[in-house]
């Protein structure tokens, strides 16, 4: 009879076990359960790599997970209707070829198509997010596609001077890297097309241009911690060293809305508002300081509430006439509000459905006039 020994047993053991758990490792590391099959990443312990390394390895690693974005929209003009294109990147996170770009890469856009490496796709929108300028996007890949994922990591606890390493496609150069440091936190950026401030920006000395838009900012690691979004550039000109990105504890937070109702469900007071222009003030003996109620919208928080707007009329010269105040906000939930950025970062950490403690001026009286918050409806989103 053949005999093993303890010691032959044991190391009999620790074999079938090592083989097993790479079997298992290996089979759910690269098939999904849609059969798109994942690439696997390898990237050196930053602290032991050398810098140059340390490039090499986050671009071999992350860069197959970097699309190209192309937009195709539609324009009139008095010749006719003519095709407008535009780029960008994006970033593939998870495996169902979902891809998190900016909002301002897909907007308008009536045909979108990607591209993955060689290969290219044609794309739908799924979710976006003007105020963070965010969006998801589907790519129509068929299975058995081999997919690399970008690894989302967090953006609390980030420091001015920390490296960073942009991928991207500035130009149509598809996948290009640039690297840099974290330059400053929580920067405001006023966007021109949603009219209104994006807060809490990361500031980078990478290097970004036109058709980066969208792609990873990404730490030593490999992991994406922002988004690319915009640049200061005189003149419309390239890169001088001053760009910015979406955290990407914003987009973590997003994502699941984005991918699941395709917008983000945001409070709404249901008001327009304008700050406290000088010579009203004046007129009516107020606080330069504070929002003016303009209109409250029909089935909203505030006209349940009794929120009064102004009355505006015009005389036979087609002259606005004030003639009656209606509520000038001054608080909500005791955080003062003198502008409509000040209003969105109040009602920031709010849900639709809470009820908010408004204090108004009203007939030359204070007062605290409890609002239920709704959602904020589609044609503002």
């Amino acid at each position: 009879m053949f005999q093993v020994s303890r010691r032959q047993l044991l190391l009999l053991i620790a074999l079938v076990a090592v083989v097993s758990a790479t079997l298992v490792s290996l089979t759910f590391r690269f098939v999904d359960k849609k059969g798109v099959v994942l690439e696997p990443t390898v990237i050196a312990d930053p602290s032991v790599a050398s810098d140059e390394q340390n490039n090499i390895d986050v671009y071999r690693s992350v860069s197959p997970g970097v699309v190209n974005i192309t937009a195709v929209g539609y324009q009139e003009s008095l010749f006719g209707v003519f095709p407008s294109e535009g780029s960008g990147s994006g970033s593939i996170i998870d495996d169902r070829g979902h891809i998190l770009t900016n909002y301002h890469v897909v907007q308008n856009a009536q045909k979108l198509e990607v591209q993955i490496n060689n290969d290219k796709f044609s794309a739908k929108v799924v979710g976006t997010d003007r105020d963070d300028d965010l969006a998801v996007i589907g790519a129509d890949i068929p299975s058995g596609y081999k997919l690399s994922i970008v690894q989302r990591g967090k953006s609390a606890g980030l420091e001015v001077g920390q490296k960073v390493l942009a991928i991207g496609n500035p130009f149509g150069l598809q996948k290009t890297l640039t690297t840099g440091v974290i330059s400053g936190l929580q920067r405001p950026l006023f966007d021109n097309a949603a009219q209104r401030t994006i807060n809490g920006l990361i500031q980078t000395d990478a290097s970004i241009n036109p058709g980066n838009s969208g792609g990873p900012l990404l730490n030593a690691k490999g992991e994406m911690i922002g988004i690319n979004t915009a640049i200061l550039s005189p003149n419309q000109g390239g890169s001088i060293g001053i760009g910015f990105a979406v955290p990407i504890d914003i987009a973590n937070r997003v994502i699941p809305d984005l991918v699941g109702k395709g917008y983000v469900s945001r409070p709404w007071l249901g008001i327009g508002s304008v700050p406290v222009p000088r010579n009203i003030a004046d007129r009516y003996n107020l606080p330069a300081e504070g929002l003016l109620v303009t209109q409250v919208a029909k089935n909203s928080g505030a006209a349940a509430a009794g929120v009064r707007p102004a009355v505006i009329r015009r005389n036979i010269w087609g002259d606005a006439m004030l003639q009656d105040l209606g509520d000038v906000i001054l608080t909500i939930d005791g955080k003062k509000v003198n502008s409509i950025d000040d209003l969105q970062q109040v009602l920031s950490d709010r849900q639709p459905g809470e009820t908010v403690q408004m204090e108004v001026v009203r007939q030359g009286n204070r007062l605290t006039v409890p609002v239920r918050l709704g959602e904020r409806p589609a044609e503002q989103r």
